[in-house]
């Protein structure tokens, strides 16, 4: 090998542990098994199919989400790390899932609870509202993660 051959692979060595040290330090910090990239898939499908209608194929939301509409109720909000979604545990995401708006209403006792968020609980096993919610915690950012997972602790 003559000596430019020889640099030139070595440019290509260092260039490749850089591109590789940049890969490593933007990789997301959470790990995943396969079942559970199994779950976030089959979450995303879900998403699509029973919320995005609402909820936006992008999880955007519905648009002045914050503004009740004239009946009381709310548009659907975003899912992404603009919404609220991430400022609930995850107990009370599946239950407002499964049960609707006005499952969950009814069970914190208001006589008329005014909500456009359908109950799942008839259509959804409780592993495929377990998938969706893995799908949406999956878009959030890392720090979004680590702040809705500690609401977790009680």
């Amino acid at each position: 090998m003559n000596k430019t051959t020889i640099i030139l692979i070595f440019i290509i060595i260092i260039v490749g542990a850089f591109g590789g040290a940049i890969f490593i330090k933007n990789k997301p910090t959470i790990l995943v098994s396969n079942n559970q990239v199994r779950s976030i898939a089959t979450g995303k499908l879900l998403y699509q199919q029973n919320c995005a209608s609402c909820h936006g194929a992008n999880l955007e939301g519905q648009p002045n989400w914050r503004s009740s509409n004239t009946d009381g109720s709310f548009p659907a909000p975003p899912h992404d790390e603009t919404g609220h979604t991430w400022h609930h545990d995850d107990e009370t995401l599946f239950n407002y899932t499964k049960l609707g708006g006005k499952g969950i209403a009814k069970l914190l006792g208001y006589e008329n609870p005014n909500s456009g968020m359908p109950a799942y609980e008839d259509s959804l096993s409780d592993a495929e509202i377990a998938a969706i919610l893995n799908y949406i915690k999956s878009t959030w950012p890392q720090k979004i993660r680590d702040i809705q997972s500690a609401r977790n602790t009680k």
